[in-house]
């Protein structure tokens, strides 16, 4: 298991297209991977679950890859999240 705390530098955070978007990054992996912001986790394969942590910009959240990829899983997806405008 993997855990990496990153910051959202998107303008409009992980909300509505961009979560999707993270959604189908995260798809190619065949880890189990969450996001965790402060006491609450969810799932990074819910858009619901995404979407109901409110990741805003700015916000610190953190990355959990547990599986076969877990370290290129975790490097790709807060390399999306670093990216300060996700078309």
């Amino acid at each position: 298991m993997i855990k990496k705390e990153v910051i959202i530098k998107n303008d409009s955070g992980l909300e509505s297209k961009h979560a999707a978007l993270f959604i189908q990054k995260e798809s190619n992996y065949k880890s189990s991977i969450w996001v965790e912001k402060d006491e609450r986790r969810a799932n990074a394969k819910s858009l619901l679950g995404l979407l109901s942590l409110g990741l805003g910009n700015g916000t610190k959240v953190m990355l959990i890859a547990d599986g076969e990829d877990e370290e290129i899983a975790i490097k790709e997806l807060e390399q999306y999240i670093n990216m300060e405008n996700v078309n």
